[in-house]
């Protein structure tokens, strides 16, 4: 009973802060919304028995992503207001979008069986007197190594095209150039004159 009300506790809260997240105004609201749905989540896969994963989901999210947003928000001196104009204009498109991604939950919870029917194959292979991160690792390691992989080089593509689409080169800024730090000669940067007595400044 204890567990049947806390797992609907934190569906709520998840729920409700995923809402808000999108809902929200102002953007600092939207990233602390998001670390209270980071928080409740992590209590469900708790409630699952996955602990690793809502340590990671906690530490990891929580602790670096959501906060590095936070940050992000807060230091940049963004016009929202300025966002915000000619925004009804891609309101179509992203109706469609969350259509598309409507249909595609619909199939997966559709096909839910045969999945859940494999994964159930999966975990019966590993004993009982495993652990949660063993068994989880064991999983991920073997039967999902190249999907697990795939996503790997995709996050790094796309921190590679985030760094590209970011870099700014502006004017004005002095730069240390370390080839032309060290490729300095002597003679480039000191001059010896003879001053001769009492002609000094």
């Amino acid at each position: 009973m204890i567990a049947a009300l806390a797992f609907y506790l934190f569906a709520f809260v998840l729920i409700l802060s995923g809402l808000l997240v999108i809902s929200a105004r102002n953007p600092v609201h939207s990233v602390l919304f998001l670390i209270l749905a980071f928080f409740n989540a992590a209590g469900l896969f708790v409630l699952l028995g996955a602990e690793f994963v809502a340590f990671i989901l906690a530490i990891v999210y929580v602790g670096a992503v959501a906060v590095l947003f936070l940050f992000v928000v807060m230091m940049l001196d963004i016009s929202f207001d300025n966002l915000r104009k000619g925004a009804m204009q891609y309101v179509p498109l992203g109706i469609l979008i969350g259509a598309v991604l409507l249909a595609e939950m619909g199939f997966m919870m559709y096909s839910w069986d045969i999945t859940h029917v494999a994964l159930t194959e999966a975990a019966t292979a590993i004993p009982e007197n495993v652990s949660n991160t063993h068994a989880l690792g064991r999983i991920l390691y073997t039967y999902y190594a190249l999907p697990f992989q795939v996503a790997g080089v995709i996050l790094l593509v796309a921190m590679i095209g985030a760094i590209c689409l970011t870099l700014r080169v502006r004017g004005g800024v002095l730069r240390q150039k370390i080839s032309d730090q060290v490729h300095i000669k002597r003679e480039d940067v000191v001059e010896l004159r003879k001053v001769q007595s009492g002609q000094g400044v």
